[in-house]
């Protein structure tokens, strides 16, 4: 008789996971010390790290925590057998290129990694969370960022663990739940510890605990009118829930009703449970700020003056005298430019007559009649990703806005209209969570007077790109035949303009046409 024993389904997600994985580490690892000089802020942060090597005192005009990285990357470098022939002395000792940039590029590559994760803890959904691993890995200033040293790579992905943690601890059983809050905690205390923007993700944190809160109480106020309602009505049936989006054909394991990630109220697989007041002064107060602090403690032992006190003031009133004109830098952009991409860095640019020729990696390029062969490496996102993830993001902040008037409009007594009911279900509790976060980490720039870069938009542009994965996801699996073919469409476009734009991320050689192809905007060059 054949056989009737099933075998087990491959686990796609992992699988999907490790080609995406394995895809981003083969960009961001490829030819790492080509360029054996350094790259834009480099000229910082590697010689920063090398200063904590050599117990060389200075003044870091930043939280030390990246500089710390980098230079555990570069004493481990040091001491593999890779590209130790390639070595320059620009940091002040002789290293190599692939010594101070290699843990940067391996931090690079988990970051599709854990977008996808948190896709996954928001949704439960397998295909939402590759398709957002993908996206991540197609964008080039991510790209492009994890192959140098310098710290927005750190910053992002310690943010980011936060976010994840956080949504594990909100569904983990009660004794698990304190160990990933207090993961949440250093996660977010270590990306203020990188830059002092890193403090947007743990803003996000506290806007979505707040507007929980406070779906949470009235949703309570309401549920004890109507427990008033039935026991003036015994005829009453009650509310029989929401029966879900036809349109979407949904994982069979996976949740289709999507309620606020922070509230206590169950989803089909998940249940989400507020935290309380105390957990949050504790573990996303008291944590980041003691880990923030104690980042501090091997730099003042080797710069013990200014102390930790003046050397919070020293660094805020350091970025306050920094102007914002096109004097301070070339690459100088406001932040409601970022959104579409108007403004990218040129990180590194040199100019050669032949291809057989070698990169100069000193030294102006050649004047612009005489180049034939351009290395440019532009810190720029892919447009196509990048415009797709404007709409889509302020699509989400659309549909939180109508809800949120609707849920503000309605008198909670007569919380059994539909649009209390759905406020918080279906699609609004996922988009609250790309909304807010977004916002938290972009709104604050509008106060910045100092010179800013298209890099500082990395943490809120991540949440732009879930929110696009999101609707992504819901095209491919409608029933309807034009939103599926409209989902591949908009992949297919995300992959060919990551492809194109591939030799700007890369510094690959470009004929001067072939670099004015890709230069769509004037302001891009």
């Amino acid at each position: 008789m054949p056989s009737t024993r099933k075998f087990p389904r491959p686990p796609w997600l992992v699988i999907a996971m490790v080609a995406v994985f394995a895809f981003s580490a083969g960009l961001r690892f490829w030819q790492l010390s080509r360029f054996n000089t350094l790259v834009f802020d480099e000229v910082y942060y590697a010689k920063f790290a090398n200063n904590y090597l050599t117990q060389t005192q200075f003044f870091n005009a930043h939280p030390p925590l990246s500089q710390y990285i980098i230079a555990i990357a570069m004493w481990l470098g040091g001491h593999m057998p890779i590209d130790r022939d390639i070595v320059n002395g620009l940091t002040g000792s002789l290293h190599s290129p692939w010594s101070y940039r290699w843990l940067n590029a391996l931090t690079g590559s988990f970051v599709p990694l854990v977008v996808g994760g948190i896709a996954y803890q928001l949704s439960d959904r397998r295909s939402y969370a590759v398709i957002a691993a993908i996206f991540a890995a197609a964008d080039g200033l991510f790209l492009v960022e994890s192959r140098y040293a310098l710290n927005n790579i750190y910053l992002v992905i310690l943010g980011l663990l936060g976010h994840w943690f956080l949504l594990i601890a909100l569904k983990a059983p009660k004794k698990k739940r304190y160990l990933w809050l207090t993961l949440a905690g250093i996660g977010f205390g270590a990306s203020a510890a990188i830059k002092w923007n890193g403090l947007g993700f743990l803003l996000g944190a506290y806007l979505l605990w707040i507007v929980g809160w406070i779906v949470k109480r009235t949703r309570e106020q309401g549920v004890g009118s109507r427990e008033q309602g039935v026991g003036r009505d015994k005829g009453d049936k009650g509310d029989k829930g929401d029966k879900g989006d036809k349109g979407d054909k949904g994982d069979k394991g996976a949740t289709t009703n999507y309620q606020l990630p922070i509230t206590n109220y169950q989803l089909p697989t998940t249940n989400y449970q507020l935290p309380t007041l105390l957990e949050i002064a504790f573990y996303l107060a008291i944590i980041p700020v003691a880990i923030y602090s104690i980042s501090w403690i091997p730099h003042l032992m080797l710069n013990p003056i200014p102390n930790f006190w003046e050397m919070q003031r020293e660094i805020l009133f350091y970025h306050q005298r920094i102007g914002s004109s096109a004097d301070v830098h070339p690459y100088c952009s406001r932040w409601y430019t970022w959104l579409l991409m108007l403004r990218p860095v040129a990180y590194f640019y040199k100019t050669t007559i032949s291809l057989d020729e070698s990169v100069p990696v000193v030294g102006p390029p050649l004047p612009e009649a005489s180049a034939k062969v351009i290395y440019d490496v532009h810190a720029m996102g892919n447009p196509i990703l990048w415009w797709f993830s404007a709409v889509a993001i302020v699509y989400a902040v659309w549909i939180v806005a109508k809800s949120a008037i609707a849920f503000a409009t309605v008198n909670s007594a007569t919380s059994q209209n539909p649009r209390i009911q759905n406020f918080g279900i279906q699609n609004t509790g996922i988009y609250l969570f790309f909304t807010l976060n977004w916002l938290a980490n972009l709104l604050p720039w509008m106060r910045v007077t100092r010179c800013t870069f298209l890099y500082h938009y990395m943490g809120a542009s991540v949440f732009a790109v879930l929110a696009l994965a999101w609707i992504v996801d819901r095209w491919l699996r409608s029933y309807h035949r034009n939103l599926r073919l409209l989902g591949v469409t908009a992949i297919f476009l995300i992959l060919l303009a990551f492809v194109f734009w591939m030799p700007l991320y890369l510094g690959l050689p470009l004929s001067p046409e072939s670099y004015r192809w890709r230069m769509w905007l004037p302001s891009w060059v």
